[in-house]
């Protein structure tokens, strides 16, 4: 079968000073269009590695599919790589040309001589335009009919690129006439070897749909994908391994695809019009932060109180002076004081609150590091406090707090005793 590679350019990835989100969304839009990717890698700003890189590439794959490095600078050298690839030369394009000095003329600024080289491509390639920005994109060929695309590396202009020239070009060339279908199951307060356990059988006896188990930010996800002629003879296929997943896992499924816990939690409260306040010591604003990247959270979401300070949990939440004197800030009682004034005095129906020792420094024998305490409150006996005991360094310990808060208050809101 047809397949094609993925090459992020840029030395930036490599020293971890920028996070390549292209290659997944690449990989992402060519799997619903049904062609295959056989593997993904980055390379560094070197002309002799990133041609290395295509040759290999094209000696296992059918094409190459590459972002970043079309740039006016001299660490730009896609371009030149792949002509080397290739053994091609370059030929001026004139459109991308005009279009570059119908930029810089709006915008009153001189056109430096080296921006011309970006309408400078490789010999009998195809132009892919950019109307969003400078560097035109292109698909060049080799000998034997074996392609290298290249797009810019800035996502605004890449993706539209990809999904308007590049996806099109590939389903012609390879007559891609199926899709793959993907639906995550998104799991929270299951662990990933508990998942493992309940749906293992279904593993072995999946091949279309395949099932995937994916673990991150201390959750985890089944994917399950299907390849077939249409998305909907695909969502037909996944269905009943779906249903029977979900009917295993029930305890912990909280969304599918698109669903966060934060989603979920306030589509509960929206559905039972309740409102919710947090209250947020050790995980410094980071679950009022998630809920408030759902949109419409106003409709269910008060707001949130980051109390670090002794004298702010005082005068914002009314914790009592004489509370927080007898038995510290990282306590049941100031955690319960806590969530009892976020509700009162943001008006909400029910509040969480966090209190407890991130570290690196300030834990002690009876409180140690990674001592974490979440209150509950909605006013009846329901009311309670969890302990949690987490490992980690501090950002480690705040990000898993922050799971933990979102699957107590999911639970609470599904009716669970969390």
């Amino acid at each position: 079968m047809p397949s094609v590679e993925i090459v992020a350019v840029g030395t930036e990835l490599l020293l971890g000073q920028l996070v390549d989100t292209n290659t997944p969304f690449i990989a992402s839009e060519l799997a619903r269009a049904g062609i295959d990717v056989r593997a993904t890698q980055s390379v560094g700003d070197n002309r002799e590695r990133i041609a290395a890189t295509v040759r290999t590439s094209l000696a296992r794959a059918q094409g190459v599919l590459m972002t970043g490095g079309l740039g006016p600078t001299i660490d730009d050298l896609t371009r030149e790589a792949v002509c080397d690839a290739l053994e091609v030369g370059t030929e001026l394009y004139e459109p991308a040309l005009r279009q570059m000095e119908a930029i810089f003329a709006r915008f009153g600024r001189p056109m430096r001589a080296n921006n011309r080289k970006q309408a400078e491509l490789p010999a009998g390639c195809r132009p892919l335009d950019n109307p969003r920005g400078t560097a035109p994109g292109f698909i060049a060929f080799a000998s034997d009919e074996r392609f290298v695309a290249c797009m810019p590396g800035v996502p605004r202009e890449m993706k539209p690129m990809l999904r308007e020239q590049v996806v099109p070009f590939l389903r012609e060339r390879f007559g891609a006439r199926e899709t793959i279908v993907t639906r995550v199951i998104h799991t929270i307060g299951l662990g990933e070897s508990e998942i493992d356990h309940r749906i293992a059988d279904l593993f072995g006896s999946c091949e279309n749909p395949k099932i995937a188990l994916l673990a991150h930010d201390f959750r985890a996800d089944v994917k399950i994908m299907a390849k077939a002629s249409t998305a909907d003879e695909a969502d037909a296929m996944i269905a009943p391994l779906q249903t029977e997943i979900v009917r295993r896992l029930e305890d912990g499924v909280f969304g599918y695809d698109a669903d966060t816990p934060a989603s979920a939690i306030l589509r509960l409260m929206r559905s039972q019009q309740r409102r919710l306040a947090i209250a947020e010591s050790c995980t410094g604003g980071r679950i009022a932060a998630a809920l408030t990247s759902v949109p419409g959270s106003s409709q269910s979401f008060a707001g949130a109180v980051v109390a670090y300070d002794n004298a702010v949990k005082i005068s914002q939440l009314g914790v009592d002076a004489g509370t927080l004197e007898r038995n510290g800030a990282v306590s049941d009682e100031v955690a319960r004081e806590m969530a009892r004034g976020a509700r009162a005095r943001l008006g909400a129906d029910v509040a969480l609150a966090t209190t407890g020792i991130a570290g690196p420094d300030g834990g002690t024998a009876e409180k140690p590091v990674g001592l974490v305490l979440f209150a509950l409150d909605d006013g009846t006996e329901n009311s309670r406090v969890w302990n949690f005991s987490l490992e980690g360094d501090r950002e480690t310990i705040t990000q898993r707090a922050t799971v933990i808060a979102l699957n107590l208050l999911w639970r609470y809101a599904k009716g669970q005793a969390p």
